[in-house]
């Protein structure tokens, strides 16, 4: 705001100047804050961080637009040009989640306690406001003659101590719901080093580290046992429990008639000749007139002790690049940089809702795998299944020990207010944790850390107002945005026919 005011102090500037001012702005961002990303595959980070720059820029470029037609309503323009954006962005292909605005606050769960209401969205609208108010300041504060008046300065304080203090009350006198009492749970972090090491070693070996980890954790009181994403596999779908390696985490589940497990497992599925296929189908022939198709899955499965059957979670919320190609018809060029990053054009297949996994007691656990932790809407689906518990299952080591694995662990304190679940963390590298209700972490590991680590955590079945409502801050921007463009849009026309004229 500041630079594009100092910008408008000198004589022409353009569209071109406020562009490059705009764009190498949020370039710089992007890299400051998610550098990290670039450490699974440098080529494909660098583009990710440019492209989202290009797209954060359309708003600011939408915003310069409604100062010229409606600047009484800029400020309003902005607000709603900027979350109409990281709402969108949540929700297509390219989506990009690591930015939006309300993240900033993961690191301080006292301080938007009210996310059960608002979400991150609420986040994002108070940092936008606090923004606009200061930014108002400044430019009264350098006209010369002219002082601040006292209700601009009213008008910021109540805007960031109404917030912060409602939350901070609300974060001391909370207390955490439960209709079941504690429920204790083991979750396992093998540190298997996932560039070099985690798809090299055999799993028989793998397997012997996760089991004698669970062995030193495991208490006749343990309801449930966590393995971290991708733990093992590629495995066949339907020899889930009966191939030679989970007939042994079913042994193990067993031999111990009061625990269940749920792991993240690689998945395929193989297609019967007369079976429906999926979009999201691979094929390979091995003799002319013989073709294998299949289809494969971030998955994550239960074992239940003398249960024949295990049941199958479909990880839906895909990384783009690394597990499926965004608008593969369109970027079909792009096949290469997949294939490098070990992906498929085909992509993961996918299942179009949310489920969850019920233990003997009845109580539902969420089967969260990774990427899917960090949209906040998304994760309500979960809780409207009959969740009581987050379970994430993780993979963060991916990043190497940077700021990455961090941010991915903060963001399960906003989704544990938002929903006001207890969440259980298990990491194969990165960090594993216990988060409870209020958003506070506990019992966090080290990075590079071969651990169980056993926690308590209180199901809770009550229903938040963001659960019920969802994102409605972020849907009250896009109408609103939309309703300013149009006005835009007949503005320009009227001043163009006027000229014309």
């Amino acid at each position: 705001l500041m630079a594009g005011a100092e910008l408008d102090e000198h004589p022409g500037p353009g569209k071109r100047e406020w562009f490059a001012l705009t764009y190498h702005s949020f370039v710089l961002w992007n890299i400051l804050t998610t550098f990290w990303v670039a450490n699974s595959a440098l080529m494909a980070g660098l583009l990710a961080m440019t492209i989202n720059a290009g797209f954060m820029t359309v708003p600011w470029l939408l915003y310069r637009r409604s100062q010229r037609y409606i600047p009484r309503l800029a400020g309003l323009a902005l607000i709603a040009f900027w979350i109409s954006f990281e709402y969108i962005h949540l929700r297509w292909d390219l989506t990009w989640p690591w930015l939006t605005l309300g993240n900033a606050f993961a690191e301080h769960p006292s301080w938007v306690q009210w996310y059960e209401y608002t979400g991150v969205f609420g986040g994002s609208l108070w940092i936008l406001l606090a923004n606009l108010l200061i930014f108002q300041i400044w430019q009264r504060y350098l006209q010369p003659g002219q002082g601040v008046p006292p209700v601009r300065w009213l008008a910021l304080a109540a805007c960031l101590l109404a917030p912060l203090g409602g939350s901070l009350v609300r974060y001391y006198t909370f207390e955490s719901h439960t209709t079941t009492g504690p429920t204790e749970i083991v979750v396992v972090q093998p540190n298997f080093e996932p560039h070099y090491e985690k798809f090299n070693v055999p799993d028989d070996r793998q397997l012997e580290r996760f089991l004698h980890l669970a062995d030193s954790a495991v208490t006749p009181q343990t309801r449930v046992l966590v393995f971290p994403e991708t733990s093992f596999g590629p495995l066949r779908d339907r020899e889930l429990g009966k191939d030679r390696l989970t007939r042994k985490l079913q042994q193990y589940v067993d031999q111990h008639p009061q625990l269940e497990l749920i792991a993240g497992l690689s998945v395929y599925h193989l297609f019967a000749n007369d079976e429906p296929r999926t979009p999201y189908v691979r094929s390979r022939v091995r003799t002319p007139g013989d073709t294998l198709f299949w289809e494969s899955y971030n998955a994550a499965v239960q074992f239940v002790p003398g249960r024949d059957t295990v049941p199958i979670y479909r990880k839906s919320k895909l990384v783009p690049g690394a597990e499926f190609l965004p608008y593969r018809r369109i970027f079909f060029f792009l096949e290469p940089l997949v294939n490098k990053l070990d992906g498929s054009i085909a992509g993961l297949g996918v299942q179009p809702s949310r489920s969850v996994f019920t233990d003997a007691n009845g109580i539902g656990y969420a089967p969260v795998i990774c990427y899917e932790s960090v949209f906040g809407e998304y994760h309500t689906g979960y809780i409207r299944a009959g969740a009581q518990v987050g379970l994430i299952m993780t993979n963060d080591g991916w990043w190497d020990n940077t700021a990455g694995h961090k941010q991915h662990l903060r963001y399960a304190s906003l989704r544990a207010i938002e929903t006001r679940r207890p969440f259980a963390r298990a990491a194969n590298t990165g960090i594993s944790a216990f988060i409870d209700q209020r958003g506070d972490i506990h019992q966090p590991t080290a990075y590079d850390e071969a651990v169980a680590v056993r926690g308590t955590v209180l199901p809770n079945d009550r229903i938040t107002f963001y659960v019920r409502w969802g994102d409605l801050i972020g849907r009250l921007a896009l109408f609103t945005a939309i309703v300013l463009l149009l006005n835009n849009f007949v503005k320009g026309r009227l001043r163009k026919g006027g000229a014309s004229e």
